[in-house]
């Protein structure tokens, strides 16, 4: 490894330029005295403070600090020194579709050598000619896995246990990559914007909906396989500019080329989201793999998720199967003009227990408090003291009063959430989250 990617040395905390963050709301503005990197979830700070908490690479050894600014920087940091505390400090914008001398690589350049030819894949599976439900088989589908896997070479990275990744300037950005925390324990995401993990090769699935759709692969962040203890905070999330909106339609269907922002899946546990930004994005947030349990999530999927502000997202904020999901205190935002169609909030699912207090919903004419939840075989949820347009509201009770007979959902009294901060009054959360979500920097530009 280089040993310019190899540097000792300390971040501070300080405001975003113009604004201070409220001290009452973020925690961030308590522990100034420690650098970034160094700090650990507090106690009691949501499920990923379970048991034994979550450090990631707080102790790191000088040698295992790395101050990286390209994507071979990065990975070679990532494969650096084995499981042992390491902190990953992002300088400047990495750009997942590169080469490894830089370069950047295009979607035809994934597609080079394999046969892949979207004009020819549309016209190959056109459900006018090839059939409606009939999923898409033959040397153009073979093709386009082909070429699919040679993105996923190049832009899945897994972020190994024990570490400290952070933003150390305001252009710190990963744009995109689909990061994972795979089967890993004890890691922290922090001070980052992750962007656009877009898939060249969306498949085309005609059993999804009534007239199908395309599915897209990469999450910016997925929390999978067994994965625990994971702390993501201070971060933005986002496609934007490159919306699902601005794509064009084949098939008569979007052509979705983003998945998820931060999934929690397969038997994946103890994870803490604490003021974040997510903005522009459609499906924003799954917890649970599917409706069967053999992907070990009962008794898993444990997740806090509080103080993040989801502005313009359209739906999964989150959506839950199995897991144990406490909510609260963030403040949901959907302008008029937003070019992501609002579906829903807050989705349960199946088996699902998700507990929603002390949040804030502002919204548009034309999308209602009924409107917040969405039912995907769940039976069960909690809703306590949330506000919409600044009015306490019983969201389940207006669920339930426009919804049928046979997709009403109880209240669940199941479990209640412990490990927490301080509970803001849902109206109080507007603006305690103003200038304190995403990352934080200094008036100056630098940590």
């Amino acid at each position: 490894m280089s040993a310019a990617i190899a540097v000792a040395g300390a971040l501070a905390i300080s405001a975003p330029a113009g604004a201070s963050p409220n001290p009452v709301a973020d925690p961030i503005a308590q522990t100034s005295q420690t650098p970034l990197e160094r700090q650990v979830l507090s106690a009691g700070d949501g499920w990923a403070s379970e048991g034994t908490g979550t450090t990631g690479g707080s102790a790191a050894a000088d040698a295992n600090v790395y101050d990286v600014s390209s994507k071979a920087e990065l990975l070679a940091a990532f494969a650096a020194a084995g499981s042992q505390p390491k902190i990953v400090r992002i300088h400047g914008s990495i750009d997942a579709n590169t080469a490894a001398d830089g370069s950047p690589l295009t979607c035809e350049d994934y597609a080079a050598g394999t046969g892949y030819s979207l004009e020819q894949y549309l016209q190959d599976f056109d459900p006018a000619t090839y059939g409606r439900a009939q999923e898409p088989t033959g040397p153009q589908e073979s093709a386009r896995r082909l070429a699919a896997a040679n993105q996923a070479k190049t832009i899945r990275w897994d972020i190994p246990s024990n570490t400290t990744i952070v933003g150390a300037a305001p252009e710190s950005s990963i744009t995109g990559a689909a990061l994972r925390v795979n089967g890993a324990t004890n890691v922290i995401v922090r001070n980052l914007s992750v962007r656009d993990a877009a898939d060249c090769f969306p498949a085309w699935d005609p059993t999804d909906g009534t007239e199908g759709n395309w599915n897209s692969e990469y999450d910016l962040l997925q929390v999978i396989n067994k994965a625990t203890h994971v702390w993501i905070d201070h971060s933005e999330f986002t496609d934007a500019p490159n919306l699902d909106s601005a794509q064009p339609l084949y098939f008569g269907r979007p052509y979705q080329v983003h998945d998820g922002a931060v999934d929690v899946t397969n038997g994946s546990d103890l994870v803490t989201m604490s003021y974040n930004r997510f903005s522009d994005h459609d499906k924003l947030l799954l917890i649970g793999s599917t409706d069967s349990a053999n992907r070990g999530d009962p008794g898993k999927l444990r997740v806090t998720i509080h103080h993040n502000v989801f502005e313009n997202v359209g739906q999964r904020a989150p959506r839950v199967r199995f897991g144990q999901v406490d909510v609260y205190n963030n403040h949901f935002k959907v302008a008029e003009d937003s070019a992501i169609p609002y579906e829903y909030s807050l989705g349960a699912g199946f088996s699902s227990h998700l507990y929603a207090e002390a949040n804030a919903f502002t919204l548009p004419a034309g999308i209602g408090a009924a409107d917040i939840i969405g039912r995907y075989k769940g039976t069960a949820i909690t809703t306590i003291a949330n506000a919409v347009n600044g009015k306490i509201t019983d969201i389940l009770a207006e669920y339930n009063a426009a919804a049928a007979p046979a997709d009403q959902l109880a209240a669940d009294t199941s479990w209640a959430p412990i490990l927490r901060t301080q509970v803001h009054p849902a109206q109080s959360v507007p603006a305690l989250l103003q200038d304190s979500t995403g990352p934080i920097f200094s008036a100056g530009g630098n940590l």
